[in-house]
């Protein structure tokens, strides 16, 4: 029997899933009694009590200040201007990658620019991103948008290069337009491709937001991150970052059950 032609059963892959998780948080667990037991003042490893505590102080207790529960209002903010960035880069990307895919033309025109910006390093950009748009939410949305659109641009424009020209062809036999092309035999296979491209930028538009909320900003995820940094709270820090890795997992996992749902047929074209 060959490896590679061997599954794991329903509750051995659960296990497997499960193993590294449940080993990294064991691991940090005798790390940080380690520690304790050196220096119970030790900020570095914070135990689990400690966790709780601060989670508790963030998410359920008011601040004094403010009279804002922090991790809701700080999530709240980030949200906002990820799905702003996330939501504009999709627009154009949709629009953009389709047309460059179907038109020699465009493609001419703008692909090898296209190709070009993606290779521009985003955070490079923020110093003058907050010169020419100020400090505001502009510039922290603009430079999601310049971080994500630019590959999922150039990834939709490859999906509709790779359509059989046969259908295309078929398409114009039966008298349809470019335009019709486009929205009736294009738009329908790249839409799959969309949601997945989307999925596989929600790391890079999450990291694109944190330095932006770090440098400046009076609110959000990275803001919160960056202001307790100096205090050494890992008790604060560790949890937000637990946070947002599970508000990314949440949205992965809802991007792919709304492309199964509206496009079934992708499922079975990505198991063939």
């Amino acid at each position: 029997m060959r490896w590679i032609n061997t599954r794991p059963s329903a509750g051995a892959q659960f296990a497997l899933t499960m193993l590294p998780f449940v080993m990294l948080a064991l691991a940090y667990a005798f790390a940080s009694a380690a520690r304790l037991a050196d220096n119970a003042n030790d900020k570095l490893l914070p135990s689990l009590a400690g966790f709780a505590d601060a989670i508790n102080r963030l998410a359920f207790v008011a601040d004094q200040r403010t009279g804002e529960f922090l991790l809701w209002s700080d999530t709240g903010a980030s949200l906002v201007r990820l799905l702003s960035g996330l939501s504009i880069s999709t627009a154009i990307a949709l629009v953009i990658g389709m047309l460059i895919g179907m038109l020699p033309y465009l493609r001419a025109l703008l692909a090898p620019f296209i190709a070009v910006i993606s290779m521009v390093p985003p955070l490079a950009l923020l110093p003058i991103l907050f010169i020419v748009m100020g400090l505001g939410e502009t510039s922290k949305i603009a430079l999601i948008v310049i971080g994500v659109a630019p590959t999922m641009i150039r990834d939709l424009a490859l999906r509709a290069l790779e359509l059989p020209r046969e259908q295309i062809v078929k398409a114009e036999t039966l008298g349809g337009s470019s335009w019709q092309i486009g929205l009736r035999v294009v738009l329908p296979q790249i839409l799959p491709r969309l949601i997945t491209c989307l999925r596989l930028q929600l790391g890079p538009a999450w990291l694109f937001l944190i330095a932006a909320e770090a440098i400046s900003s009076d609110s959000g995820l990275g803001y919160r991150i960056f202001l307790v940094r100096r205090y050494l709270s890992m008790d604060i820090i560790f949890p937000y970052v637990v946070w947002i890795t599970l508000l990314a997992v949440v949205m992965n996992a809802l991007l792919e059950r709304l492309r199964i749902a509206v496009f079934p047929w992708s499922e079975l074209e990505k198991q063939a």
